[in-house]
């Protein structure tokens, strides 16, 4: 592993706007689910983005709606370090990250605590459906945590994984809020998805088209 990687999963143990389930955190589960208000110190809206990476689409979404907390989730602590960095840097006050694996977000969650989730370009698992962040098994885990109607987004590059999350929207009879077969092809973006993170440059640069579809649970 490279020397500033190594940094990095080091240096954010003591960044407070992050919190990470490991043996150089005291922290439980229990002591952050049902008491995100406590972490915020406000009762504003709870947003999600999952599979953060350097939390770019949070910290943006954070910018543009102060009135909301967003809480970015993902694994890998070095993509979390630069995220949470430069959210310190900017002063978001209403910005956190979380890092822990998602198959077990309804323990870092109490029911109802969440408002809304955002899924921004995620691995779409093409030769593993269940691994996939909008398969009935994470549908049914966000269920447990959000408010009854929570909207749940998904933006991506493939074609694929925007297929199959149309075909479990209809399966489970969920409502569809907006679908959008390629966001680029709109006369103005809505300012929710006029957020261009790395990935989404890079999926640009190599012709891709990007898909948004939301739906509530």
């Amino acid at each position: 592993m490279a020397k500033n990687k190594l940094q990095r999963y080091e240096d954010i143990k003591y960044l407070d706007n992050v919190i990470e389930m490991d043996e150089h955190n005291f922290t439980e589960p229990g002591e952050v689910r049902g008491r995100w208000s406590h972490y915020f110190d406000n009762d504003n809206p709870i947003v999600l983005e999952l599979a953060c990476g350097k939390g770019e689409y949070t910290r943006e979404l954070a910018k543009r709606n102060p009135g909301r907390n967003y809480i970015g989730i993902d694994r890998k602590g070095d993509r979390i370090w630069k995220g949470a960095v430069e959210s310190l840097e900017n002063e978001l006050d209403n910005v956190r990250f979380l890092r822990i694996h998602i198959d077990h977000i309804t323990g870092y969650f109490a029911p109802s605590e969440v408002d809304e989730i955002w899924i921004t370009f995620p691995d779409p698992q093409l030769k593993k459906e269940r691994k996939r962040l909008t398969s009935p098994v994470f549908i049914e885990r966000y269920r447990q945590i959000m408010k009854p109607g929570g909207i749940i987004h998904l933006k991506t590059d493939s074609h694929v994984l925007y297929e199959y999350t149309s075909e479990i929207i209809r399966e489970l009879n969920l409502e569809i809020i907006r679908v959008i077969p390629d966001i680029y092809r709109l006369d103005r973006l809505p300012d929710d998805l006029d957020i261009r993170t790395w990935y989404e440059e890079s999926h640009l640069k190599s012709g891709k088209t990007i898909r948004y579809i939301s739906f509530a649970v």
